[in-house]
Order: C-alpha cells, then sequence, then structure tokens
C-alpha cells in the first residue's frame, strides 16, 4: 500500500510540474495581442484558432456560472459535516481523518485562486459586462474538477449501497465532463486555460489523495 500511494505522490509532483511547466510557457510562447482591448496571450495561435471553432456562447456561460453553485453546495456539505462532528466528538482532531484533509485541500484550492486573480497571466477572449477579467486557470474548471472528484472519493467511503454509490459517481462524473466541455464551448476562454485548469486540478487532487491515505498505508 505504501508503494502505491508513492505512486500517487509522484503523478501528483508531475502533474504541478507540468502546470508550472505550462504557465511558463504560455508567459513567452507565441505571445500576441490577440485579446479584446489589446490583451496578449501566450500560445495566440493555437488559442485563436480554437476560439474561432468555438465562438461566443453566452448563454453556455450562464448555465455554466449557475452549475458552478453545486461544487459550491459540496463544499459546504463537507464543511458542516466536519463541525457536527466537531461539535459532537468536542476535538477537531477526532474529527474524520479525510474530512480533516479535505478541509485542508479546500483552502488551498481557494488561496490558488486569489493568488491568480492577483496575478494574471491572461484575460479573457471576451469582455464580460464590459469588463477584462482574469482569464487563467480557468476558475470554474478548477472548482468542478477539485472539488467533485474529491466528493466522489468522499462517498466512496460513505455510501454503502452499491447501487446509489455507482449511480451518484456517474452523475458527478457526467457533471464533471458537461462543465469542462461546456466551459471551453461557451468561448469565454483561451484553449489554453482549461489545459492549465486540467493539469492544476488533476495535480491538486491526486496530491489530497496521497495525504488522505498516508493514515491508511
Amino acid at each position: 500500500m505504501k508503494k502505491n500511494n508513492k505512486k500517487n505522490l509522484y503523478l501528483a509532483t508531475i502533474l504541478l510540474l507540468g502546470f508550472v511547466l505550462w504557465t511558463v510557457a504560455l508567459c513567452f510562447i507565441d505571445v500576441k495581442a490577440i485579446g479584446p482591448n489589446n490583451s496578449s496571450v501566450g500560445f495566440s495561435s493555437l488559442n485563436s484558432f480554437v476560439h474561432s471553432l468555438t465562438d461566443v456562447h453566452f448563454a453556455l456561460y450562464t448555465i455554466t456560472d449557475w452549475l458552478g453553485l453545486a461544487p459550491v453546495a459540496i463544499c459546504f456539505f463537507f464543511a458542516t459535516l466536519g463541525l457536527i462532528q466537531w461539535i459532537k466528538r468536542k476535538n477537531i482532531l477526532k474529527v474524520d481523518y479525510s474530512i480533516l484533509v479535505l478541509g485542508g485541500f479546500y483552502i488551498v484550492v481557494f488561496a490558488v485562486y486569489l493568488f491568480f486573480e492577483e496575478f494574471v497571466i491572461n484575460y479573457r477572449p471576451v469582455l464580460i459586462n464590459g469588463y477584462l477579467e482574469a482569464s487563467y486557470p480557468s476558475s470554474t474548471t478548477l472548482l468542478v474538477l477539485c472539488v467533485m472528484p474529491t466528493a466522489i472519493m468522499q462517498f466512496n467511503t460513505r455510501i454503502k449501497n452499491c447501487f446509489l454509490r455507482h449511480f451518484v459517481n456517474s452523475l458527478i462524473t457526467a457533471f464533471i465532463v458537461f462543465m469542462v466541455v461546456a466551459r471551453l464551448i461557451s468561448g469565454v476562454h483561451w484553449f489554453s486555460d482549461i489545459i492549465g485548469g486540467v493539469l492544476l486540478s488533476f495535480g491538486l487532487v491526486m496530491m489530497y489523495y496521497y495525504v488522505s491515505k498516508l493514515k491508511t498505508t
């Protein structure tokens, strides 16, 4: 088990390093002012090509924005579960280890979001309500791909009914696929924003999985 868990750490490290390299490359390779208000973006040829295929669909943007409340609700659910355990057991250290790790994971994800809001890599390919907004990495992709897979991991240990567990997993998986694809097709992000969000999210999730397994290996 320890050897298998080390593989999770190696995979998490590779994915996070891949995100760092992708981000650095985005800052220097094929950077051109192809965005609104002459805003610059790396991999401009690739991003411009993909954006020309998807165009802009604000209806999808609005739908995915509202559906983005689902992972927020999941966060509140597990935060409430942890709080209830804390109150009942009268000691935060007696809260389920996986819930404590999940709480730390949520804090890291939120901190990463704030970091990229402050240190902008590039802006959206469209104006939102007349303003340029930070676009990298896709915050919706980050939220969905961080919260929903970890929710599956939690539900796998908490839902005992096999049919219900598979149903919930399938529903969440379909939601994840729809949100990422719809966010790309909506045209409110560059293709590189989605790739960055995927790499970062998978890296963080694998790191969470590694840490969550430390107490059982």
